[in-house]
Order: C-alpha cells, then sequence, then structure tokens
C-alpha cells in the first residue's frame, strides 16, 4: 500500500475502514460502472507508474461512498501528478487546466478524466495570455466551462485570476482571443468563478458573501446583486469567536435543477504540522439557499442533494443517482484535508490528506458514450 501510493490512503475513507487499491479495467463493474448513463464522482487520488522510470501511471480514483481505492487501466502523464514544472491550476467538467512553466501557455487538458481515451487525449491550448495593467497572469484562482467540452463551438472558458483581472475565451472559435475585464471591487479578487447553466452567466460571491458579480454571455453585460442573509443560526459567543478566528472562503453551487447554493467554508490552521506547515482543518461550513430576488436563506437541508468542494469547480448531483451516496451532505477535498460535512446535525469528519498529492480535484458524473 505504501509503496503504491507512497502515503496510507485512509485518510480518505470517511466511515473509517482500511482503504485498499484494486486493479480495475476503465469500465468494469469494480470501478465505474457501465450500467449507469454516468460515472460516478471521484476523487483523484494518484497514479501507479507504470515503470521505474516511466513517464505514464495508472490512474487511481476512489469513489467518495466505497472503501478501496481503483487503479484503472488508464495511463496518464505523471507530470500532471508529481511535476512542479507542469502546474494544474483548476479543473471544470472534467478538463484539467494547466499553465506550463516552459511556455506559459494555458491548456486544457483531459487526461485525468476517468472516461477519457488515453491513447488519443485531448489537450487544448487557449490564447496567449494578455494581463491588464495593474494586474498579473501567473496565479490563478480557478477555472469554469460554460459547456462540458470546451470543443463545443459556444463553450465559453472564464478564468479568475488573484487580483482584479477575470479573462473569457471561446477555444473552438478560429482565431479566439481572451476578453479581460479589470474587477474594481477588491472583494472579488481572491473568489472563484463559476457558470450558471439555469442563467447562461458567469457567476462570482464577494468575499463574505455580500455581493455576486455577473457576466451575462448574451448580452455581455455585467452586474451586481447583493444578498439578503435570513435565518441565520444562533450562535454561542464560543462559537462566534471560533468562526471570527477562520479562513473563509465562498462557493457558488447550481443543483441538476437550477437551484443555487451559496457555501461559507470555515478552516483554522491546527495543531497538526507537514514539512514545515501548518495544515488547515474544517472547523463550519454554511449553506444557504439563493433566489431571484437576493435572498440568501440559510438551511440545514438541501433534500437529495450532495455538493462537492476541491479545487474542481464545485458540483452537486442527486444523491439517489448514485447508490451509497448520502444525501444533504457536503463533500470536502482540499490540499490540507478530505471528509464530509452532514448538513443535519453539522457533523464534520475530515482527516489529513498525503503531502503527495497535488491534484485534489474531484471529477463530475462523466456521460458514458
Amino acid at each position: 500500500m505504501a509503496l503504491l501510493l507512497n502515503q496510507p490512503l485512509k485518510l480518505l475513507c470517511f466511515r473509517r475502514k482500511p482503504v485498499l487499491v484494486r486493479s480495475s479495467p476503465l469500465l468494469s463493474n469494480d470501478g465505474l460502472s457501465s450500467s449507469l448513463l454516468q460515472t460516478p464522482p471521484c476523487f483523484i487520488v494518484s497514479a501507479k507508474r507504470c515503470g521505474r522510470l516511466a513517464k505514464e501511471g495508472k490512474l487511481v480514483i476512489l469513489n467518495p461512498y466505497e472503501d478501496e481505492c481503483t487503479s484503472l487501466d488508464k495511463k496518464v502523464p505523471m507530470a500532471l501528478l508529481y511535476d512542479n514544472e507542469l502546474v494544474t491550476i483548476g479543473s471544470s467538467h472534467g478538463w484539467i487546466a494547466t499553465l506550463s512553466q516552459d511556455d506559459g501557455l494555458l491548456r486544457l487538458q483531459d487526461d485525468l478524466n476517468p472516461v477519457a481515451s488515453d491513447t488519443n487525449p485531448k489537450r487544448i491550448p487557449l490564447p496567449p495570455l494578455v494581463t491588464l495593467p495593474h494586474c498579473q497572469t501567473q496565479i490563478v484562482t480557478n477555472v469554469s466551462l460554460s459547456a462540458s467540452s470546451p470543443e463545443d463551438e459556444d463553450c465559453v472558458v472564464a478564468v479568475k485570476f488573484l487580483g482584479p483581472q477575470l479573462s473569457f475565451c471561446r477555444p473552438a472559435q478560429s482565431n479566439s482571443e481572451w476578453i479581460n475585464i479589470r474587477i474594481e471591487n477588491p472583494c472579488f479578487y481572491s473568489s472563484r468563478v463559476m457558470y450558471s447553466k439555469k442563467d447562461n452567466m458567469f457567476c462570482i460571491p464577494g468575499s463574505g458573501g455580500h455581493l455576486i458579480g455577473t457576466w451575462d454571455l448574451r448580452t455581455h453585460k455585467h452586474n451586481l446583486q447583493s444578498l439578503q442573509f435570513q435565518n441565520l443560526p444562533k450562535l454561542t459567543k464560543t462559537k462566534q469567536k471560533l468562526l471570527d478566528s477562520c479562513c473563509k472562503s465562498e462557493h457558488l453551487v447550481e443543483s441538476p435543477s437550477g437551484e443555487t447554493f451559496l457555501v461559507k467554508w470555515y478552516k483554522k490552521s491546527s495543531s497538526k504540522i507537514i514539512k514545515g506547515i501548518a495544515q488547515m482543518k474544517t472547523q463550519a461550513l454554511m449553506v444557504f439557499k439563493l433566489d431571484e430576488q437576493g435572498n440568501a436563506v440559510y438551511t440545514q437541508d438541501i433534500g437529495d442533494l450532495c455538493i462537492f468542494l476541491s479545487k474542481s469547480e464545485p458540483f452537486c448531483v442527486l444523491a439517489s443517482s448514485f447508490p451509497g451516496l448520502c444525501p444533504n451532505n457536503v463533500i470536502l477535498f482540499d490540499c490540507d484535508e478530505g471528509g464530509f460535512f452532514d448538513l443535519d446535525d453539522s457533523t464534520i469528519i475530515t482527516d489529513v490528506m498525503p503531502t503527495s498529492f497535488k491534484s485534489n480535484y474531484l471529477m463530475p458524473p462523466q456521460k458514458l458514450d
């Protein structure tokens, strides 16, 4: 186990049973169920090197409701998981965004998509980046796609950089170029962008979650919406003090039926130090259901839904579509920890992630051909 993955993976099994690694063809009943019209959501765990000096390895994944990791037959470049020269900067719809240290180009790759071809991987270069004055394009907050594939004619790729710059392009169009926007309000500088399929627009939550910025793909208009928080939980002084001491991030996610949720994620440095770095640990999550009037209603009941948060664009699925997946839960997979949050009773179960993990990505369900 330790030789295979360099780190014990019991940390990824949230039911506290030992996690094993088994081998599986790409679409077997042991791995990705071919009886479903789509694959279950999964963690990208690692790759098992095919040989001592091989540049490829077999992809290792973990379904969030299983006790064993699965080593697929699918081969992936080891550089995507272990090489610092190729930086992965985000993921959306199963596409990994990379930033090459050699040529500085952004690329979208389907190498880590469990159902994508490994004999003919797709690696789509995006136009050369244009840095606006008083902005930077070296540190990326996240990436979001408006469609399941950047090869679709109308697919728009949004890249949010740390700081004021937000950039859009249509990779499938000839002579594709970036449309660059400089955001004036600093509350959006560290925010993540998401795409709303229901409204056909990109959305960004401001720091604290009191503002949401939108960019309409049809009209190319920008808009700001203020949120009014309702039904807030009554917190003890101790709990409020704890939350005030946390680092907080805001995440927008849309359900399959078009409901929009704002998730506030509270993390604080723990006493656990790995390689000289204090590890962050989740202290609380708050989920708010948003409506078109700008009401943000705190809720502990999202019904049959399960929300997934990681370095990937957040996504949401119906738990009943994937037997074994718990409803009314938020699955967490970050560089410091992995685990889940039960909304019903606010139970948090997380554990420290192995330091060898580089991807920290959750793959949303993928349609099977």
